[in-house]
């Protein structure tokens, strides 16, 4: 709970996206629907839909130290290459600060450096009036607000960050973002739940919601989309942060597949789709007996009670005697799995580590668990088996289909189940194919 003193102002301001506002008829409204600023990132530009949105006001939000303010700074600097001005705004460094930075991320592997854009505008400024005044006079395309906490409006008593002065900034970042026709990224802070600090509304008013992912002990960021009103939502780009920066990866699936160590009991593959794009993804398991009267259930990288449904169903429908046995499940790489395609690679990966037995290491596994031991189809089937056979994989274990009139892509052997026993039997090589398998790799 937080105490907020509301004074009256002293006269009042005429507010509202334009003063001359008046409606007009749809098909007398000009513009290309299809306009926006070209990003040469473009794990960037596919998160956004495409590219920038003339007008748009774009939440950026994650972790302290995961890279948002390096990702922005890297955007800034993109855009000015192009001719475009563009005015970073930052209340936490100084302008020598960001431009350390910025030399940083102008030097590219081989260790040239590219000149200062001319038209990036750095400024540390917390006075939102100030910065209004700064936008009229740079007039540039893209304005970066670093971050949205730290800005405040001096008629305004409380402090910065507080739930009035953050809900205030951004109406009237996004009012400046209409009338003006400027796109405005805001960095948003998150608390420890990991959702954006202040007000919900604040994500109601931005027209896109960014986060930032990743584990801070690896190289991958995710930048996720979680509300777009120009593309689609859940859309994910892959980063990997290097010494100058965040580099886009542009197959994540091999990225995500280059440790993996074939023919290791307990290790299966799924296919998960982010957004419009299918990713390949390692799913490790591992049981170890327990003297403990309740033994732990850990997972990582996915939801914790899909996991006990998992553990549920082999252990009433298969028989595994998993109460007696510690059960961690691992994604490989820092993603997080969030749709229940990935149960059949998960069960097969905790019944493998069980039963000490590798899995078909040419295979990958999809479908979704059913309480009665069912599998149950997912969707967007034919692009996860397009993926799959591209990098290399010459069978997919899925649920049997009910409709056969969408047809499966060809290049890769698909196995049909209808239960979870069918579709473990299919995966899991017996002892004699594990030893066979070892002696020719």
């Amino acid at each position: 709970m937080v105490e907020e003193i509301l004074n009256p102002p002293a006269a009042p301001t005429p507010r509202g996206l334009s003063s001359k506002s008046h409606p007009q008829k749809l098909s007398e409204i000009s513009g290309d629907p299809e306009e926006r600023l070209h990003l040469s990132i473009g794990e960037f530009a596919r998160v956004l839909g495409g590219g920038v949105v003339p007008g748009s006001i774009i939440l950026v939000g994650g972790d302290p130290g995961i890279g948002k303010s390096t990702l922005m700074l890297q955007v800034a600097v993109e855009m000015a290459e192009s001719g475009r001005p563009v005015l970073y705004v930052s209340g936490e460094e100084s302008e020598k600060q960001i431009r350390m930075r910025a030399l940083r991320l102008l030097v590219d592997d081989q260790g040239k450096s590219r000149p200062v854009p001319e038209s990036l505008y750095l400024v540390t400024e917390t006075n939102l009036e100030t910065i209004l005044e700064h936008v009229h006079t740079v007039h540039p395309f893209i304005l970066i607000v670093d971050s949205i906490q730290t800005v405040y409006l001096p008629d305004m008593s409380s402090s910065a960050g507080s739930v009035g002065q953050v809900r205030e900034c951004s109406a009237r970042l996004r009012e400046l973002a209409k009338s003006s026709n400027v796109a405005v990224f805001v960095i948003g802070h998150v608390t420890k739940e990991g959702v954006i600090a202040g007000p919900r509304v604040l994500e109601h008013i931005v027209d896109t919601v960014l986060y930032l992912e990743g584990d801070r002990f690896l190289s991958f960021r995710l930048l996720r989309s979680v509300k777009n009103r120009f593309g689609a939502t859940s859309e994910v780009g892959v980063f990997e942060m290097r010494e100058h920066g965040m580099i886009e990866v542009a197959n994540p699936s091999e990225a995500f597949l280059a440790e993996r160590m074939v023919n290791a009991p307990g290790s299966a593959i799924a296919v998960t789709m982010e957004g419009t794009r299918p990713i390949l993804v390692e799913v490790q398991g591992l049981t170890s007996p327990t003297n403990l009267g309740n033994p732990r259930r850990t997972p990582n990288g996915i939801d914790f009670n899909r996991m006990l449904l998992v553990v549920a169903v082999l252990t009433r429908r298969l028989g595994l005697r998993l109460g007696e046995q510690d059960v961690f499940v691992n994604i490989v790489g820092g993603l997080r799995v969030e749709e229940p395609a990935a149960d059949l690679a998960v069960a097969a990966a905790i019944t493998a580590s069980m039963r000490d037995v590798p899995i078909r290491a040419d295979a990958v596994l999809i479908g979704e668990v059913g309480l009665s031991g069912e599998l149950r189809w997912v969707g967007q089937m034919p692009a996860r088996l397009r993926e799959a056979a591209k990098l290399g994989f010459k069978t997919a274990i899925i649920p049997r289909r009910v409709h056969r009139s969408e047809p499966l892509p060809e290049g890769i052997q698909v196995l049909e189940a209808r239960s979870l026993r069918e579709a473990l039997n299919m995966a899991i090589l017996s002892d004699k194919g594990a030893h066979t398998n070892e002696s020719s790799a």
